[in-house]
This record gives C-alpha cells, sequence and structure tokens, in this order.
C-alpha cells in the first residue's frame, strides 16, 4: 500500500529554485518539498564565484548592460521578454537575500562587494565590470543555508531523501508525483493543486562533469515520459576550467580576480581568440579555445589540458600589462578563493600560490530543459499551451533566459528570480482551484516499474551501461560536434537503451536500495542523451554551446529559433521573441 500526502504546493527539489518557490509558496498555502538528498546538499551548494545583479555598488552598472551581456552571451538565442525579467529583478532578488541574513562580502563602507565574471561588461566602454556579489567563494553554499533557514522557519514540510519516480499528470493537468522513500523503499503518493519540479540538471551524461552524482535529470525525463516536450536540448555548456581529469569546477571567480590561462609555451593565449574580454570572455569561447591550443599542439607537455595561473606575482604582471592599478597577495588571494585553493591543494596535492593549475572544459550547465512561460508554468507545446498546475524552474527549466550559451553567475540569478515568481503563482493557483481527484491505484505503474528493473534477470550491468554513454557522449556530443560523431553517438546510446532493457542489480531488497535507483537514473540519462543528440543533429549551425565543426557559422536565417523535441523524437520548432537586441557578429 502507498503512502498518501496531500498539499497545495509541492515542490520537488531542494536547491535555490525549489527552496525560493517553497518559500514564496508557504506564505500563503500549505507547502511541501521532496528532495532525494538532504536539502543543503543540493547542487546549488557547489556554485562558488557568484550571483550578478547590477547593484552598481563598485563601479557603474544598469540592468539594461547586464541584459545585453545576456543575450549576447546567449547568441541571442534568450527570449528578451525574459531576459529582461531577470536582470530587473536581480536587483530586488539580491536585496532580498541579503534582508534574509544572506552574509554578503563587503566594501569597506558596507555596501554588497561584487567582483568581475567572465561575459560581463560595460556597455559603453566595452570593458569587464564589477556585476557578480559573492560570499567569498561559497555563495551557493549561502544561499541554500539561507533559503533553508527561512523555509523552516516558514513551516515548509520536508520529505528529505524521497526520490520522485513519476508524476500525476491527468488531462492535462498535474495532480501530484509519486515518489519512493529511499530509507524504506516505500512508495509514496504526493497529491497537490500545485507541482513544480526544481530537479537541477543532468551532466552525469559525459564523464569529465563538474556535476554531482546525483544530477541526473530526474524531473525533465519524467516529464517527457508523461508525453511533455523538451527544449533546446542541444545546447549544454562546457566550463573551462575543471580540475584535470576530474571536472570539479573551479569558479570564474578566479578569473574575475585576476587568474589567466597559459598554454606550453607560457603564452596567455586568450589574447588571440577574445583581444577585449580576453580571459573574461563567455564560456563557450573560453572551452572552444582551449581545445584549440590543445589541438595546435600548445597543450602542456603535449596533453590535452592548459593552465590556470593564480601566482600573484604573476597576476600582478597581467594587471600591470592590462593597464590596470589593482595588484593581489598570496593572503588577498586565499581570502577570495578559499574554498578553489583548498579544492586544487586536496585534489591534485598542489598549491595554487606557487604552481599552476592544470584544467580542461568540464561539462556543466544545461541550457536547455522543461520548456515554461515568464511565470515558470510548464507548456505543453510550441504554441503556449499549459499544463495547469504544473511548474518548473532552475536548472531543470528553460525559460530561456539564457539562449544557447549561459553567463557565468547568471545561473544563481536564474534560480532566485523564477523560483520566486513560480512560487509566487502556484500560491495564487492553489488559492483559486479545488483537489482534482486521483485514484487509488495511481501509483501502480511506477512501483511496477520499479518492481521490472529490482526482478530484471539480464546480464547487464548498470554501471558498464552508464560508462559507456559517458565516454560516447565526451567523444561525440561535447564541445565540437560533427554529423558524423552525431550519428555514432545516436547509433551507440540506442543500443544502450536496448541493453537497458536486460539490465540486472544485485540489491533485491527494499531499504536504501541505491542499486536500483541508480539504475532508474540511468534511464533517465539514456532518454535525456537521446533527444540532446537528436536535437544537435538538426541544428546544422554553431551557436553558443553548440559547436559544429561541419557548420562552423551562425545560421540566422534558418535557426535563430527554439527546439523542442518529444520521447518518441519528433521535433518543432517556434521563434525566439526578440527585442532591442538583434543579432550581431559576437566580438570579444
Amino acid at each position: 500500500m502507498a503512502q498518501y500526502h496531500q498539499f497545495d504546493a509541492l515542490v520537488v527539489g531542494a536547491g535555490g529554485a525549489g527552496l525560493m518557490a517553497a518559500l514564496y509558496a508557504s506564505k500563503s498555502v500549505n507547502t511541501a518539498v521532496i528532495s532525494k538528498l538532504y536539502p543543503t546538499r543540493s547542487h546549488t551548494g557547489a556554485a562558488q564565484g557568484g550571483i550578478s545583479a547590477a547593484l552598481g555598488n563598485m563601479e557603474p552598472d544598469k540592468w539594461e548592460w547586464h541584459a545585453y551581456d545576456t543575450v549576447k552571451g546567449g547568441d541571442f538565442l534568450s527570449d528578451q521578454d525574459a531576459v529582461d525579467i531577470l536582470c530587473k529583478e536581480a536587483v530586488e532578488a539580491v536585496i532580498d537575500l541579503e534582508h534574509m541574513g544572506l552574509p554578503f562580502d563587503r566594501t569597506a563602507d558596507g555596501k554588497i562587494s561584487q567582483r568581475r565574471f567572465g561575459g560581463h561588461s560595460n556597455n559603453e566602454t566595452k570593458q569587464p565590470v564589477q556585476r557578480a556579489c559573492h560570499a567569498a567563494d561559497r555563495t551557493g553554499h549561502m544561499i541554500l543555508q539561507t533559503l533553508y533557514q527561512q523555509c523552516i522557519k516558514n513551516n515548509v514540510r520536508f520529505f528529505d531523501e524521497f526520490q520522485m519516480i513519476d508524476m500525476i499528470v491527468i488531462d492535462g493537468t498535474c495532480r501530484g508525483v509519486v515518489a519512493v522513500e529511499l530509507k524504506t523503499g516505500e512508495i509514496h503518493v504526493f497529491h497537490a493543486k500545485a507541482v513544480m519540479l526544481a530537479t537541477g540538471g543532468f551532466g552525469k551524461m559525459w564523464k569529465i562533469s563538474s556535476n554531482a552524482h546525483s544530477l541526473t535529470g530526474d524531473g525533465p525525463s519524467v516529464a517527457l515520459r508523461c508525453g511533455l516536450p523538451l527544449q533546446d536540448m542541444e545546447f549544454y555548456q562546457f566550463h573551462p576550467t575543471g580540475i584535470y581529469k576530474m571536472g570539479i569546477l573551479l569558479s570564474e571567480a578566479a578569473r574575475g580576480e585576476g587568474a589567466i590561462f597559459i598554454n606550453d609555451k607560457g603564452e596567455r593565449f586568450m589574447e588571440r581568440y577574445a583581444p577585449t574580454m580576453k580571459d573574461l570572455a563567455s564560456r563557450d569561447v573560453c572551452s572552444r579555445s582551449i581545445y584549440k591550443e590543445v589541438r595546435a599542439g600548445n597543450g602542456i607537455g603535449g596533453k590535452d589540458y592548459v593552465y590556470l595561473d593564480f601566482r600573484p606575482e604573476r597576476i600582478n604582471k597581467y594587471f600591470e600589462a592590462d593597464g590596470n592599478p589593482r595588484r593581489v597577495d598570496a593572503e588577498y588571494i586565499e581570502k577570495r578563493l578559499p574554498d578553489i585553493i583548498e579544492f586544487v591543494r586536496v585534489y591534485m596535492g598542489i598549491d595554487p600560490i606557487t604552481e599552476p593549475v592544470p584544467i580542461q572544459p568540464t561539462a556543466h550547465y544545461a541550457m536547455g530543459g522543461i520548456p515554461t512561460d515568464l511565470d515558470a508554468r510548464v507548456l505543453l507545446d510550441e504554441n503556449g499551451a499549459i499544463v495547469h498546475g504544473l511548474y518548473a524552474a532552475g536548472e531543470a527549466a528553460c525559460v530561456s533566459v539564457h539562449g544557447a550559451n549561459r553567463l557565468g553567475t547568471n545561473s544563481l540569478v536564474d534560480l532566485i528570480v523564477f523560483g520566486r515568481r513560480g512560487g509566487k503563482k502556484m500560491a495564487e493557483f492553489a488559492k483559486q482551484t479545488e483537489f482534482l481527484p486521483i485514484s487509488q491505484e495511481v501509483h501502480k505503474p511506477a512501483e511496477a516499474m520499479l518492481n521490472g528493473i529490482r526482478n530484471n534477470d539480464g546480464k547487464e550491468h548498470p554501471g558498464q551501461i552508464r560508462k559507456e554513454l559517458q565516454l560516447h557522449m565526451d567523444e561525440h556530443v561535447g564541445v565540437f560536434r560533427t554529423k558524423q560523431g552525431l550519428e555514432a553517438a545516436l547509433e551507440e546510446i540506442r543500443g544502450l537503451k536496448e541493453r537497458y532493457k536486460r539490465i540486472h542489480i544485485d540489491d533485491k531488497g527494499v531499504q536504501w536500495n541505491t542499486d536500483l535507483m541508480e539504475a532508474w537514473e540511468l534511464g533517465c540519462l539514456l532518454d535525456l542523451a537521446e533527444v540532446t543528440a537528436i536535437s544537435a543533429l538538426a541544428r546544422q549551425e554553431s551557436r553558443g554551446g553548440h559547436y559544429r565543426e561541419d557548420f562552423p557559422d551562425r545560421d540566422d536565417k534558418n535557426f535563430l529559433k527554439h527546439t523542442n523535441v518529444w520521447s518518441d523524437n519528433h521535433m518543432s520548432y517556434k521563434p525566439v521573441r526578440m527585442g532591442r537586441y538583434q543579432p550581431t557578429e559576437r566580438k570579444y
């Protein structure tokens, strides 16, 4: 027998978007959060460098400049009405966090301190601007802690370590979700008037990834299986500074404080690729530039990585060469980047204060996901029809503020701004509607699916399938893509999906059966990998994080549009909502 619960508003996922939505929904309706992790272990906590808002505390700034940088960084695929909301409301949202008690770093006169970040500029001088508000290099961690405390204060009900495995969608309305309590293995049905999916990304499709093991795309995959489309799945961001071979992220905050890329010859090579922004160019530009250096034989020792140089005496030389009056020392770097410095020392056994750090691009962030409108309501098709009672926010969603490539720090802005908007709308909707009926047997299909995995007597091991998936995605659906490679990836992924039908797991129990849940998560990754490759194959151009070597130019005539893809591989397109900014050549 399944256990039944009933709430006005239900949030799936306890990262920044989920907690912000729950906080604002709970101000007026009975609200619950289910999460497969303890909330403060959510991946928002890994965001290091900052959250951007045009506060202008350090130098002149405007939200319109932030909006232009976001549209330009997204290679003009961003919906500009959504971008305006993001950048306008970022200022209020950051101040909101401050009032909740988030311990931002401060200037000498007590204002929120801000630092430079890749792709953020003064639209008049074209020079980098200090826009990223920060709490050392633990900004995401501080956001999580602050929001979790506020949710507890506001009597949000938490169901920690519950894994969503199905969504209840009947006659075009979402009426709740089905979940497994990991501790007991029991099935729980959560009946709700309004549901938000805020389950995060799906970077574990790739081997070299900054994503935690838990980021398996549960929300987008469940939505896909329920007949909903996913949008812009071909656009995935590869962050340029992952620790070599591990993918653990070293935040852009390092480059905001003055660190730079150097190749085997000791050259500051970004001057060749982005002469104005240099090492603070957007992430797609930096990642491709690193690989171009490697291909040219300029990787360190002829290998597939370059260096990130933190050494204070070298940073000061770079500042001097750029005409920047700033100077730093070891104490300053240690204070501003404590976690980044510690990561390098722990995981690499080197001291970045005295030695350059080996880095390579790492799979980092999904620009695509569950399509939503400006109020986080999930869209049913390209015509704007909505799924009543269903919302999505954060990396699981695609309101398309990020377009083809997300600017650094805009992920945290997205979480806070659209999490808050979604939470408010969920509460409004819940107060205006009644609980719609669900069957007492509504959990049976999900229960049968799990039992099918548990009792399958095939010969294939899920761990091996996951390993092969990641290798194929790294090789063919990474920073550089071709028709031949994408077709090979699709063939391999579909072969893996066939093998997935014949898996077996060793643990047949019910309590804390991580073997079972990881096998279920593998199914999510396979579904999302397939639609990612399909979307990438169909987009015959290069734009943002999607770079086709066989179509190296951006094609606004044929591809200035969003992709929608369904589980049956059907695709459709819808236009980008333009605004003040028309596509121009990207210059850095």
